[in-house]
């Protein structure tokens, strides 16, 4: 029986986490370019105000190293400060060499996982039989392959099902374009969707009249139009 993602804010100001908590919210993501984008200027010290809010619901933080030593030491800071954390691991280090060698030492620790910036099945293949009995969350970037012009739909299904198929692990679609992407990945079958705050508002216009919405918009336009004082 096929269910709807949950979502997750990726990416939302203390604030705007207070605002939206009660709002369906499911969990929440970040990785070190949001955190710059919401002026952080101490890593560890934002990521604990972060999981004082969270209402113990489940936190990506992000490590920031990248070499086996820096990695699966930040791993385990970041797995200390909450039961509700999932450390983000990104795919591979900066150099393209993967990081299966970390993500194996941490899932044998303990280490709650969410492997970030995937974009291809056989980088999923090579991963998943250590991550298999983890519940690990994988995070596929379906709006950047989006970008770069491949419809990410057919192959998000395609993972779905084969990490269903050979693990607990949980599919997540990440960087959506439009709110709409929510329909897209219920339909390609996976577990988890990260939007952030001010696309999640959005989705309560799912399900409106396309009349209504036209109407609304036309009484948009007259209303800047007259607040501007415009004349022609």
């Amino acid at each position: 029986m096929k269910t709807e993602p949950k979502i997750f804010l990726d990416g939302p100001s203390e604030e705007e986490m207070k605002e939206l908590k009660d709002k369906r919210i499911s969990g929440y993501t970040f990785n070190p370019s949001l955190f710059k984008k919401l002026g952080v200027k101490d890593y560890l010290g934002y990521s604990k105000k972060i999981l004082e809010i969270s209402n113990g619901l489940p936190v990506s933080l992000e490590v920031i190293g990248d070499t086996f030593e820096c990695l699966t030491s930040q791993a385990q800071v970041l797995a200390s400060l909450g039961t509700n954390v999932y450390v983000k691991v990104p795919i591979t280090y900066t150099s393209g060499e993967s990081t299966i060698d970390a993500i194996k030492v941490l899932v044998k620790s303990g280490v709650k996982l969410n492997i970030t910036a995937i974009f291809t099945m056989k980088q999923i293949q090579e991963i998943l039989p250590s991550l298999k009995t983890s519940k690990s969350i994988i995070s596929v970037f379906a709006g950047r392959i989006f970008d770069i012009g491949i419809n990410a739909t057919p192959l998000l299904k395609e993972m779905a099902v084969y990490i269903n198929r050979n693990s607990n692990c949980y599919l997540l679609w990440a960087s959506p374009r439009m709110h709409y992407d929510f329909v897209l990945a219920e339909n390609a079958g996976c577990d988890i969707i990260t939007m952030p705050p001010q696309m999640f508002k959005k989705m309560a216009l799912i399900g409106k009249s396309p009349d209504q919405y036209s109407l609304e918009t036309v009484k948009m336009f007259f209303k800047d139009a007259e607040d501007s004082g415009f004349s022609i």
